[in-house]
């Protein structure tokens, strides 16, 4: 990965969080940081009051620390602030964390000192990965977790690296790499801005998107199953409304199911399979929109105080991070109204009346259970699906004697949509499988180039259901094999 001061796209950033990249940091940036901190230097040994640089932080703003305090200063930040608790996050939380200062930083806008940047890169790139304990950002910068990400850098603490957690000391002394000595301005930094929230964003919406690629190739199958009429996918009724991203969806479904052969049963269906373009096109919007928002975020200096281009140094705003929590929650949203019309689809396929095949789809019949306890499961699904999208606290209570008064709860919504992932993703493998067994039944339908891609991923794992037999794990295993279609 190059750090250049170039825009960094989410499916880069995902593929270094989860396994260490090599970083090629250019000349134009090491010269850019040393300018920037430079500026810090100058400004440290004013008589000039800058906000975190020689004053406390938050309601200790008044106090003021002496210019030969400064650099010592940097340790009590970080510890003072090191108060997470809980399980750890994921490694490759911590990782994302690391990458996000480092690209953050590169912009010159933080006052890191060349010295600690250089060091951030030594230790992602010695696939050291902070150990962050769960709870602890509101999404008012990420200073909390943070700490511990900072902590670890000089030894403190606990690291990941290749799944295995290490004392953070042991494992710098066996990547050889000396802890880090903080000069001004260096502690701040370090915790002052978004790189939690922007790791668990990207973990989420990495996710989303494969599994909205995911659901939509269980459709596909489902049109197949079902013999659904494919006329609503039209261009020409679909250019009707300017409807984000429905025309763009509608042409995926239409090439996806143009080389598939059946004759539709019917002249209209019900809305779960005639509305797939909007609801589809929406999700998608949602998506763009909130991955757009992320790479702002990214790419941006979430730092407060800044270092300006003309060397001054000025506090902001741009530690908080209300949109990309708003397109979080905007999507999670989108994803219920999606995951209801896959529920819905099934209980049809399964209705021997609406379907015109075998009740619950089973070959035997009789007394079968066939696939309708599966309906169970899909509704378990659902409820976790809606209850994951419901908005998280939206006016928490004022924190460092009310300095810090409003909160986004970013990192919140971020970690609630990663979870709303887990029965998103069995949802689609549970209709996908659903799908296939009525194309099974169906016999006669010939499937074009990306439902057939799809069922052979599915047949590969699970076979057709030819008696009632335990599908729990059939579930788990379509659902994965589903994403990687």
């Amino acid at each position: 990965m190059n750090i250049n001061g170039t825009k960094i796209s989410l499916a880069d950033f995902y593929q270094a969080m989860e396994s260490t990249v090599s970083l090629k940091v250019s000349a134009s940036v090491q010269q850019l940081l040393e300018q920037a901190h430079q500026h810090v230097r100058l400004l440290a040994n004013s008589d000039k009051a800058i906000y975190g640089l020689n004053t406390g932080l938050g309601a200790n703003l008044g106090y003021r620390v002496k210019p030969e305090d400064i650099a010592d200063f940097q340790y009590q930040i970080i510890a003072g602030r090191t108060v997470a608790c809980g399980e750890h996050l994921p490694e490759l939380i911590g990782r994302g964390i690391l990458l996000s200062r480092i690209i953050s930083a590169a912009k010159g806008h933080s006052g890191l000192s060349p010295t600690s940047f250089s060091h951030l890169c030594k230790v992602y790139s010695a696939g050291l990965s902070p150990a962050i304990p769960g709870f602890g950002s509101i999404g008012v910068s990420d200073l909390t977790q943070n700490a511990h990400a900072a902590a670890a850098l000089f030894g403190e603490g606990l690291v990941f690296q290749n799944g295995l957690q290490l004392d953070a000391a042991q494992a710098l002394e066996q990547a050889e790499i000396s802890p880090v000595k903080l000069q001004p301005k260096d502690g701040l930094a370090l915790i002052n801005h978004s790189g939690l929230t922007v790791s668990l964003a990207a973990q989420a919406l990495f996710r989303t998107s494969r599994a909205i690629n995911a659901m939509k190739h269980a459709i596909v199958l489902s049109y197949a199953g079902y013999e659904a009429n494919q006329e609503v996918l039209s261009e020409k009724a679909n250019q009707l409304r300017e409807s984000p991203g429905q025309l763009s969806a509608a042409s995926w479904f239409r090439d996806a199911l143009s080389d598939t052969v059946y004759t539709p049963r019917q002249i209209q269906e019900a809305l779960s399979f005639r509305t797939i373009a909007p609801v589809v096109g929406a999700c998608e919007h949602a998506l763009q929109h909130a991955v757009a928002v992320w790479e702002a975020e990214l790419n941006g200096a979430p730092d407060s105080p800044a270092i300006l281009d003309d060397g001054s140094m000025l506090s902001t705003s741009n530690f908080h991070t209300p949109a990309i929590a708003l397109a979080l929650q905007n999507l999670s949203t989108s994803l219920v109204i999606l995951a209801n019309g896959s529920a819905q689809r099934m209980q049809r396929l399964m209705n021997p009346e609406l379907s015109e095949l075998p009740r619950y789809l089973s070959p035997l019949q009789n007394a079968s259970a066939g696939f309708v306890p599966s309906q169970k499961t899909a509704l378990a699904l659902l409820a976790d699906i809606a209850q994951g999208a419901m908005p998280v606290m939206l006016t928490p209570l004022p924190v460092s004697d009310n300095v810090e008064d409003v909160a986004t709860m970013t990192p919140q919504t971020a970690q609630k949509l990663n979870a709303q992932m887990n029965a998103f993703e069995l949802l689609a493998g549970l209709e996908s499988l659903v799908a296939c067994q009525a194309i099974d039944l169906r016999k006669k339908v010939q499937l074009g180039e990306i439902p057939k891609r799809a069922y052979e991923s599915i047949r590969s794992v699970t076979p057709m259901l030819e008696g009632d037999r335990a599908l729990g794990t059939d579930i788990n295993k379509a659902a994965a094999a589903l994403l990687s279609v």
